[in-house]
Order: C-alpha cells, then sequence, then structure tokens
C-alpha cells in the first residue's frame, strides 16, 4: 500500500514532502512513484527489507542524490532541483547521523562537533566553543571536547556524532541505522536520546533502522518498504500495523523477534 499523495503542502505540520518520487541508479530503478509526507515534530521511522530502498530514500531527502522523476520538497522549496547555494541554506536545518560515526580521526572530538559551525556561520571561536560544550553536554560527553574518536568507545563516538548532528538547531534529524554496531547498553543509552531530543526539543526525526525492537519503541510512525514493489507497502503507527496488518510480510518483519 503506498501512502496516499499528501493534499497539504501548504500546511504548517507538513515539513517533507515526497511526490511521485522515481530513483536509482544507472538503467535500475529502486523507487517507483513513491508519495510520502513528514509531520513536523514525528519520529518516522523507514524499514524494510535489504535492497529495497530505505537509504536511497533517506538520501533523496536529504539531497544526495537527485531524483529520476518527482519532487522533494522540504521546507517548501524542492531540493531535487535548487540550485546550490538554496541547498546549503535547506542543508542548514538538516542534520544527519550516518551510519558509522564518520567523524575525522585526525581531529578532537570538539573540532569534529564544530565542524558544520566554521562551515555555515562566521561566529567568533569563543562562542563555537561554548555552543559545542553544549551539544556535548547534552548527549552525556560533558569533559570529552579533547579527546580523539580513537579515544572513545562506539557509543561515545556515535553520541558525539550525534552531537555534530545537531549543532547548527536543525529543525530535521535524519538517522541511518542509529544503533548499527552497538552492544545493547549503547543502543539504550542512544534510544534515550533520541526520545528526549524528540520530545523536549521537538525535532522531527527521520529514522532508517532494520532493529524491530527500536522502531516499535520509538516511532511515532512506521513506514515499510518493500524491494519487489519499489515504493511502499505499508504505513501507520507500531499499534496500528501490529493490530491491523495482514500482510504476511509486514507481520513477519514486526513480530520476528517473538517468533
Amino acid at each position: 500500500m503506498e501512502e496516499t499523495r499528501d493534499t497539504r503542502r501548504g500546511s504548517m505540520d507538513t515539513v517533507i514532502v515526497v511526490e511521485d518520487l522515481t530513483a536509482g541508479f544507472g538503467e535500475t530503478t529502486i523507487l517507483e512513484n513513491v508519495n510520502l509526507s513528514v509531520l513536523r515534530g514525528e519520529i518516522l521511522c523507514i524499514v524494510g527489507g535489504s535492497g529495497c530502498g530505505k537509504s536511497t530514500l533517506l538520501k533523496q531527502m536529504i539531497g544526495l542524490i537527485r531524483p529520476k522523476a518527482g519532487r522533494v520538497i522540504v521546507g517548501g522549496d524542492d531540493i531535487a532541483v535548487v540550485d546550490d547555494e538554496s541547498l546549503n541554506r535547506i542543508r542548514r536545518g538538516i542534520g544527519v547521523l550516518f551510519q558509522s560515526d564518520a567523524l575525522l580521526g585526525s581531529m578532537t572530538l570538539g573540532e569534529n562537533v564544530a565542524l558544520p559551525l566554521s562551515g555555515f556561520t562566521g561566529i567568533s571561536g569563543e562562542t563555537v566553543n561554548l555552543i559545542v560544550r553544549m551539544k556535548l553536554g547534552m548527549v552525556n560527553l560533558h569533559g570529552y571536547e579533547n579527546h580523539y574518536p580513537a579515544e572513545l568507545s562506539g557509543g561515545m563516538r556515535k553520541r558525539g556524532a550525534l552531537a555534530r548532528a545537531m549543532v547548527l538547531d536543525p529543525q530535521i534529524l535524519f538517522f541511518d541505522e542509529p544503533s548499527a554496531g552497538l552492544d545493547p547498553i549503547n543502543s539504550a543509552e542512544l534510544e534515550t536520546l533520541i526520545r528526549g531530543i524528540n520530545s523536549g526539543l521537538g525535532t522531527t526525526m527521520v529514522i532508517v533502522s532494520h532493529q524491530v525492537g527500536l522502531v516499535l519503541r520509538i516511532a511515532h510512525r512506521i513506514m515499510m518498504l518493500d524491494r519487489d514493489a519499489k515504493g511502499i507497502v505499508a504505513t501507520g503507527s507500531p499499534e496500528e500495523l501490529r493490530e491491523k496488518e495482514t500482510d504476511p510480510q509486514v507481520r513477519n518483519f514486526l513480530f520476528r523477534d517473538e517468533a
């Protein structure tokens, strides 16, 4: 089931609208005629099997890949057609936590977190340091500004990358497999941070994940993609999908940890 075309493009409650999106590489089409919306302040989790287009869809929404056809509207702007200057402006309102923490090993954690500030703003060094300390404090890394990534655990690096994603106070945060490679304790801590940021700051979140437990605990809405359908086969709250969805592949995903 593909999500119905959104009719509220001008609504203050809709921050992202994807219209008739077709995406792929070369002659290969991965997503075809996909329509979806992301509502302000929600946690939308995108799930599905390997090769279904989860990461491709995320990259379309942050402007890393241009669609073959269709539109991706973020804050009223179609990022598929805007010029580079406009795209950079739009990206200032977006934070991304990639599957790997993507911290630069030659820089301290504080320098890594400060990178977006150096690239997009002209604020003073003293103010940059203040913001960096504040963001690291938000992810329970106060006092680690001068540590290098190699001196930190995997969970600490992931939280440091989250601080960097938040440093420009984005309205939207994107996560690509946020708990990948983390043990249960660090995964639970990151999950708590994600929920706290969403509820405390009202940050809109789009999360790509294959981890059923994480998705069922934090998602306001789940959207499932299918490789054969090249699009959305189910969408709804965790409760709605677990109680009402009859598609076997959807139920197999949602209940697989209980088998």
